[in-house]
């Protein structure tokens, strides 16, 4: 049997700016994800590891150092991740990132809140288990990406199901989110220079746009029209009735 992929590269040929991700069905039966890349496909897992290793008998080489982690604190002891641990677990960040670029090409929204919270988890990890800033800030440069892509998931799901105003609120907390991470970071000014930031308040602004008006508002608007046309009996039957539907809204 020939080791030679130019088939499978010539079925599937890659193009510049594209992000092609497909699902196949492994020679174990279970679903892999695929993605083309100039010079190849990537396969992944579409549980635990993307690569399906389970390092030290663990799901991920965060997950050992996590539990390691515990097992010191538990013993009063502080635990500390050198270089090569922290060059191990980007790594293996990289394969979540890969996974999660790759699942939302797919609309796997729930896939993708799943590893983007992993590696905000792992970001996390990092920061509070070494002393050397530029280890951290190595992980913590990533955040606001991460966070992004994880707000775009929920809300995307939320905006699925119709729910335009929990939608709008989801990308509110993403881009509070991003906005506290910088101004808690030694960089603030690199606010100001966000992509991240301003493609959500783009997003917001779309979705707000196309958000239908509730019933409450609806019916605020025609209030509005009534007093404007003089017609302050309809008015203040709207009025009544806008503050009735409020106080049902408060008391769910």
């Amino acid at each position: 049997m020939s080791l030679d992929l130019h088939t499978l590269l010539k079925d599937w040929p890659h193009e510049p700016g594209v992000i092609k991700v497909r699902k196949v069905v492994g020679l174990d039966g279970a679903e892999k994800l695929q993605l083309r890349i100039d010079l190849g496909i990537l396969q992944m897992e579409m549980q635990g590891r993307p690569d399906g290793q389970h390092p030290h008998n663990c799901e991920s080489l965060l997950v050992y150092h996590q539990r390691r982690a515990a097992r010191a604190d538990g013993r009063g002891e502080s635990y500390d991740l050198d270089t090569d641990e922290c060059n191990e677990l980007q790594q293996e960040g990289i394969q979540y990132y890969h996974r999660y670029l790759s699942l939302f090409q797919i609309n796997d929204f729930l896939g993708v809140v799943r590893d983007t919270q992993r590696n905000l988890d792992l970001f996390s990890f990092v920061a509070a288990h070494t002393e050397r800033d530029e280890l951290g800030w190595s992980f913590q440069q990533f955040r606001p990406y991460v966070l992004m892509m994880n707000t775009r998931a929920k809300a995307s799901i939320l905006l699925g199901d119709g729910k335009f105003a929990e939608a709008m609120r989801e990308i509110e907390r993403g881009r509070d989110a991003i906005q506290e991470f910088f101004q808690a970071s030694p960089f603030p000014e690199l606010s100001g220079k966000s992509s991240e930031l301003a493609f959500l308040e783009e997003w917001l602004e779309e979705v707000s746009s196309k958000r239908p008006l509730s019933k409450l508002e609806i019916m605020q608007r025609e209030m509005e029209v009534a007093i404007a046309s003089e017609l302050y009996e309809r008015a203040a039957e709207l009025r009544d009735a806008i503050r009735l539907l409020e106080t049902r809204q408060t008391s769910v």
